[in-house]
Order: structure tokens, then C-alpha cells, then sequence
């Protein structure tokens, strides 16, 4: 054998391996037995609109405990803020609270510019 197919041999062995890996196998099986999980699914809902309607409720529900869920944090947040300003000794007030506005002010220009 020349060096040339010595060299060769073993890129293409790798490669083939790298390809056809183990790894690369089990994901695609895992894409389709999701694929075929999510067919399932969708067919039975479409045979009953009542269940269908069912989780319809269940995910608005979920969604809605999801925003209640964040908007406790930034309730929580606001009290923490407010603790920590009463704990700020009353020289830096004045200025931690000016940058606090700045900052709040900045991001919440971009959550609503972004919207």
C-alpha cells in the first residue's frame, strides 16, 4: 500500500466515524420518536375538541401562573431595593437613589422599546 492510501484510509475511516457516530445516531431517533410523539398527540386532540379545549385551559393557566410568578419577583425585588435603601446611611441616599432611577429608567426604556 503507498503512504498516500496509509493516510487516506484512516481520514476517511474518521470522517465515515464522525458522521455515523453513536451520538449523531441517538438524536436522530430522539427527533423521531418526538416527531411521532407530537403526530400522536395531535391526532388525538383532533379527535376530541373537548380534551383539546381541556389543555387549551390548562397551558393558558400555566401561562398566566408563569406571569403572575415573575411579576412576585419583581414585586420582591422592588421590596428588596426598598430595604436595602432604608439600610444605605442617609448621606448616600440622595445619590444611590438619582443612579437607581438612571438605571431603572434605561432598562425599562428597552423592555418597552423593544416591545
Amino acid at each position: 500500500m503507498t503512504q498516500s492510501k496509509k493516510t487516506i484510509s484512516p481520514l476517511i475511516q474518521d470522517t465515515l466515524s464522525e458522521v455515523l457516530g453513536e451520538d449523531i445516531l441517538i438524536e436522530a431517533a430522539r427527533d423521531m420518536i418526538k416527531d411521532e410523539i407530537k403526530r400522536t398527540i395531535r391526532e388525538k386532540l383532533e379527535q376530541d375538541p373537548e380534551l383539546r379545549q381541556e389543555l387549551k385551559n390548562a397551558i393558558k393557566m400555566y401561562f398566566e401562573a408563569k406571569v403572575k410568578e415573575t411579576f412576585a419577583g419583581v414585586k420582591m425585588a422592588k421590596a428588596s431595593a426598598k430595604l436595602g435603601m432604608e439600610l444605605v446611611p442617609d448621606e448616600l441616599k440622595a445619590e444611590l437613589s438619582a443612579e437607581l432611577e438612571k438605571d431603572i429608567g434605561e432598562i425599562m426604556e428597552k423592555m418597552l422599546g423593544s416591545s
